[in-house]
């Protein structure tokens, strides 16, 4: 077997194994899962989440995850909770505790410190009958027969578990809040769903350039409005209102059907009645339009005047499309 053959052979094993770990968790979901995500659901305080070693490193991803699906929570090193950190625990806060073999030093001296603050005790850990599954008022049963690595060391399998049973809280808490994509663009207002929901035509039309010629522009007049606005178009307008476009096609078309451009205007290769649309259309209608008609360009309008000129790049480049 030659060394990419090995590689590929070990990736694949790898995933499986961890899928089938994975799927086996599905039988671990049981009433007590549902009560815990429930706690926390009408909990009036945080979540916190805390771990040691790699499993701290899945505690922050979660949070991470919760945070943005409208569960407030914050993580908290298992190290740094016992020399100050316990003080960011909040009297209604929930904590939820990773641990694969729930024995570890750091969690049998933190877990006591939390019970002792009467705050509510999630536990997520492959060990049932650990110290941190007997002392948690809920466990999520994370259970992982060996990990991916050969040498049955490495945590990856039993992170990955960690990982997924978070990612089960958190959907699960989505679903009871009635977390809808609106909700989620609020927390990920730069991110390309944000965009789609928040974006307007105005946002994108204020920062272009604004292509424009008159009616009776002679065709030199178009090339250069059009080459020095470099958005592969120009609106053709009379006192401020549109009557037509010319587009880089609309050149060519008339380099094929024209000997001579002498008396030529713009009012003789534009393109009549144009595609417009309000400057205050989300950017996401703009892109339904410009994909409905087969078009790279629409105009802008603002009260019925020109406000502007829309290019299927500029969607690309806001990552609508």
């Amino acid at each position: 077997m030659n060394t990419y053959d090995t590689i590929i052979s070990f990736a694949k094993k790898t995933i499986n194994e961890e899928a089938k770990a994975i799927a086996y968790l599905e039988e671990l979901i049981d009433e007590e899962f549902a009560e815990a995500v429930n706690t926390i659901h009408h909990s009036n305080g945080r979540v916190i989440i805390t771990g040691i070693g790699k499993s701290a490193i899945i505690a922050s991803k979660i949070v991470a995850t919760m945070n943005s699906t409208g569960t407030p929570a914050v993580f908290m090193h298992a190290a740094d909770a016992i020399h100050g950190d316990l003080g960011s625990i909040l009297i209604d806060d929930i904590v939820i505790c990773i641990s694969k073999s729930g024995n570890t030093p750091e969690i049998k001296v933190l877990v006591p410190l939390i019970k002792n603050f009467k705050n509510t005790l999630i536990g997520i850990t492959s060990n049932k009958d650990s110290f941190l599954a007997k002392e948690a008022d809920y466990i999520l049963h994370a259970f992982v027969e060996r990990e991916a690595c050969p040498n049955n060391l490495a945590p990856t399998t039993s992170t990955t578990a960690q990982l997924v049973m978070g990612d089960a809280v958190a959907v699960s808490l989505l679903h009871l809040k009635g977390f809808s994509s609106k909700d989620f663009a609020k927390y990920h207002p730069g991110g390309a769903l944000g965009k789609k929901l928040y974006l307007r035509v105005s946002d994108i039309t204020t920062v272009n350039e604004k292509p424009k010629v008159a009616p009776d522009s002679d065709i030199s007049t178009v090339i250069v409005e059009m080459t020095e606005k470099r958005l592969g178009a120009t609106a053709v307008v009379d006192d401020n209102k549109i009557i037509g476009i010319i587009t880089d096609g609309d050149l060519r078309r008339m380099l094929t059907t024209n000997t001579s451009f002498d008396g030529l205007t713009a009012k003789d290769i534009m393109s009549s009645n144009p595609k417009r649309i309000d400057h205050k259309a989300l950017a996401i209608d703009a892109l339904d339009r410009l994909e409905e008609y087969g078009i790279s360009h629409l105009l802008a309008e603002k009260n019925g005047n020109y406000a502007g000129l829309l290019h299927i790049h500029d969607l690309i480049r806001e990552g609508i499309l």
